[in-house]
């Protein structure tokens, strides 16, 4: 497992008072940013929407948000219609992108066709971008990561060009075919943020901490961190939080 665990109170206020920060620097480009799904993103997204956008904002980040030199992509999308209950992308929309306004640019990883195609497509859409400035992550409880379930042909990849593909659960318990960033992708950010709340958490974070080779744990990148809360992580040994949590030899 690798980058700093961070206790917090709230996800959510913490996930959203970092990235706000972040957005709200000034730069000379656009701020790539990969976003994700799930209940515990969702209420992220909520909480930065109502972080930096409205007559509050300054007062909530310190700056402004100028959220027209953002640039949205996602991490992983499942396979099915724009406004299907279980599209990311519509969940990202309504919790984020309605509330906060035009961005730079969105791009939705799935519209329709076969999943290889979709995944070909969004490659060509992002392999030149560079470093990514942020990808946000969710822990799933069998230790998945975007779409990247254990023992699944994304996760198997080891090609750096591969960035990338379709893949679904071999264990079938996430519905749904997907398309999903690599482990080669996600290793271009800047920062990777993964958000971990809930007592439904704490086993598969437990694992992680323990030094189990779950699909999260092969996560690398420049910078990677953990905001945890309590009833995920409060078996955490507080000596372990704000330091390094890589188990592997220095």
């Amino acid at each position: 497992m690798n980058g700093t665990v961070e206790l917090v109170a709230s996800v959510p206020d913490a996930f959203a008072g970092l990235v706000a920060g972040l957005l709200a620097e000034p730069r000379d480009r656009a701020f790539s940013c990969f976003l994700s799904g799930g209940s515990t993103a969702e209420e992220c997204y909520r909480r930065l929407a109502a972080t930096s956008a409205g007559p509050t904002a300054d007062q909530a980040t310190g700056a402004r948000v100028d959220w027209t030199a953002v640039d949205v992509y996602l991490g992983d999308e499942r396979c099915v219609p724009p406004d299907d209950p279980d599209s990311n992308h519509r969940m990202i929309t309504e919790a984020l992108l309605d509330t906060v306004g035009p961005v730079h640019s969105d791009h939705p990883m799935y519209r329709s066709g076969p999943p290889d195609r979709a995944a070909s497509e969004y490659q060509r859409q992002i392999e030149g971008l560079g470093p990514l400035d942020l990808v946000h992550l969710g822990l799933g409880p069998d230790g998945h990561c975007a779409s990247l379930f254990p023992d699944s042909v994304a996760l198997a990849l080891t090609d750096p060009r591969v960035l990338v593909v379709a893949d679904r659960d071999p264990s079938a318990t996430n519905p749904h075919d997907r398309i999903t960033l690599t482990l080669a992708a996600i290793a271009r950010a800047r920062l990777v943020v993964f958000t971990v709340a809930g007592a439904s958490k704490r086993d598969a974070f437990g694992r992680l901490m323990a030094g189990e080779d779950l699909p999260a744990a092969r996560v690398d990148a420049e910078r990677v961190l953990w905001l945890v809360d309590a009833a995920a992580g409060g078996h955490t040994d507080p000596a372990g939080v704000q330091r390094p949590a890589s188990t592997a030899d220095d």
